[in-house]
């Protein structure tokens, strides 16, 4: 039953956090619908999972201490969404909801106008994010829909009819995505991203009327980043080295308590440790108390101590000499440039580290980082220039969206949109020649490498003259489906000859974790015989969903 509304016309802080929660769990109980809706029968379509993962991520910054204010709810929905923004579609989202928060920061409720001016927005904040905006997407719906909201709100003050009809216009647009781009019409599907959006509107009108959505995920909202990176990357950020506030960690034992001493007095020193310093541990009671705290000021602290009894076992570490050990370590290592890939597939993070690149984080199809996983892959490397390869047309923003998460480094992005393109920049670089030099290799060399990969489909469809059935394996460039089929290894050999070039001189097949090793050894050799000008190479690369992905040089 919908919880009764004191006033139909105006929202307060609390009411919109419950709103963006909900918009977030109806994202998330739709998001596999939402991957489905791919302009390719892949089974990596992951729309509906960035957008949602975005969306937790904003929920998780909501969900930590209250919310008074709209200032509140502002600062957390924008640093949150932006921390957890994964994807180009969850780098849109994050931006969408940073201008709707920022412009009601000031606010202390809000009404219907309010919130179709903070949908604006949020509309503008999106295009000035994207360099070359698209209609026919996600920004498209945000902006006709915010549009039309400024219309209806002149003469709507009712939020609930208000929000009834936003959602009905946001379907409308979203209806017309596949005649604004021809590329949606001809898989048959509308916007996937504008899709996230409408149940994001829909989630907002049941969070409105205190209506409750069930998720199937019970952590959504709550749990940490499922992105891992390297097991083995180095913990230590070295950004924090010289912003070192309290110099002395300060650790005693507090004992034989003074007659007069109370429970209450260990409650005021521990209120006096906060004032004096941050970590502060002070756990105990009136037969022993642990105390531990960095200060600047470890005499003071003992010397209240010892108005509650007797001192024992004090251990004082002077942190701002080990700070100035670390930095100096750090600085005598530090590199002028280091690299950072992001591959999925363990065959490819090994050739990656075996090509001396300093972090590998995983990611790709269906696990796109967001911007705070690479940021915090770019903190750990220990260089003053950090390259970026994002291997995936997908992550290339969030990659680009990094450089505001990160301080002190020069952050680069080659704009790799696959893996090959993205080995073939790292053979390209030079150790010994300066950051424009390396960008300029790198980039050039994007062009001498040819994609390929096959996979298989995830539903019927019908793509440039194809008709493709569920299950069969399909083979594809960076643009278009070239050829299907139902066998692994001729859908390949067919694919080879469509993209191969008389240029061509060097054909590397990396397969994947779904093909045996003894299998695909088997069909290099054939596909040597096949093309006895060439020389063609297998690697492992161990990626999931894509049987092979081919490189032509």
């Amino acid at each position: 039953m919908a919880a009764a509304r004191s006033n139909a016309t105006w929202i307060l802080p609390s009411v919109l956090k419950r709103m963006i929660i909900s918009g977030g769990k109806a994202l998330q109980a739709n998001k596999a619908y939402v991957d489905q809706l791919n302009v390719f029968p892949v089974p990596d379509g992951d729309t509906g999972t960035n957008m949602s993962l975005t969306m937790a991520s904003a929920i998780r910054e909501l969900n930590t201490g209250d919310v008074t204010t709209m200032r509140h709810l502002a600062d957390k929905v924008s640093h949150g969404a932006l921390s957890g923004a994964r994807g180009n579609s969850g780098v849109i989202l994050s931006q969408i909801l940073k201008g709707f928060a920022t412009s009601l920061a000031s606010l202390e409720g809000v009404d219907t106008k309010r919130f179709a001016k903070a949908l604006c927005s949020g509309a503008e904040t999106a295009y000035s994010a994207v360099s070359k905006p698209q209609e026919g997407t996600i920004l498209t719906v945000i902006r006709l829909t915010a549009e039309y909201a400024t219309d209806c709100a002149r003469t709507e003050n009712d939020f609930e009819k208000f929000l009834n009809k936003i959602i009905q216009r946001s379907q409308e647009v979203l209806e017309m995505t596949p005649q604004l781009l021809p590329v949606l019409k001809s898989a048959g599907v509308v916007d996937s991203g504008g899709q996230g959006l409408v149940y994001i509107f829909k989630g907002l009108l049941a969070g409105y009327l205190d209506q409750e959505i069930v998720v199937d995920d019970e952590s959504f909202g709550q749990a940490s980043s499922s992105i891992k990176e390297d097991d083995h990357m180095e913990m230590l950020d070295y950004e924090s080295l010289g912003e070192l506030t309290f110099g002395y960690c300060t650790e005693f034992f507090i004992i034989n308590m003074l007659k007069k001493t109370t429970l209450t007095d260990i409650d005021k020193l521990r209120d006096y440790l906060n004032e004096m310093g941050d970590s502060v541990i002070c756990i105990g009671d009136l037969n022993l108390v642990k105390v531990h705290v960095h200060t600047n000021n470890p005499g003071k602290v003992i010397a209240k101590a010892l108005t509650l009894g007797e001192v024992d076992k004090i251990k004082i570490d002077n942190m701002m000499e080990q700070n100035r050990q670390l930095r100096a370590q750090y600085e005598a290592n530090r590199k002028p440039i280091g690299l950072l890939a992001v591959c999925a597939g363990e065959g490819f993070s090994a050739i990656f580290k075996d090509l001396l690149v300093d972090q590998v984080i995983e990611g790709g199809q269906t696990m796109n980082p967001s911007a705070e996983d690479i940021a915090s892959a770019v903190r750990k490397i220990n260089a003053e220039n950090v390259i970026i390869l994002p291997n995936n047309k997908n992550i290339v923003l969030a990659a680009e969206q990094c450089r505001s998460l990160v301080s002190k480094r020069n952050i680069y992005v080659v704009p790799t949109r696959n893996v090959p393109q993205g080995l073939n920049a790292v053979l390209n670089y030079t150790p010994e020649a300066d950051v424009t030099e390396n960008l300029e290799a790198m980039m050039s060399s994007l062009h001498t490498v040819t994609n390929g990969e096959v996979t298989y489909a995830v539903r019927d469809t019908d793509v440039d003259k194809l008709h493709i059935s569920k299950g069969d394996i399909i083979g594809l460039d960076n643009k278009k489906i070239l050829t299907s089929g139902k066998d692994v290894e001729e859908v390949t050999f067919n694919l080879i000859k469509k993209i191969k070039k008389s240029s061509h001189q060097v054909i590397t097949l990396y397969y994947g974790k779904d093909v045996k090793a003894d299998d695909a050894e088997a069909f290099c050799e054939k596909v040597q015989d096949a093309h006895p000008d060439c020389d063609v190479m297998l690697q492992f690369g161990g990626q999931p969903l894509y049987y092979y992905i081919l490189a032509l040089e």
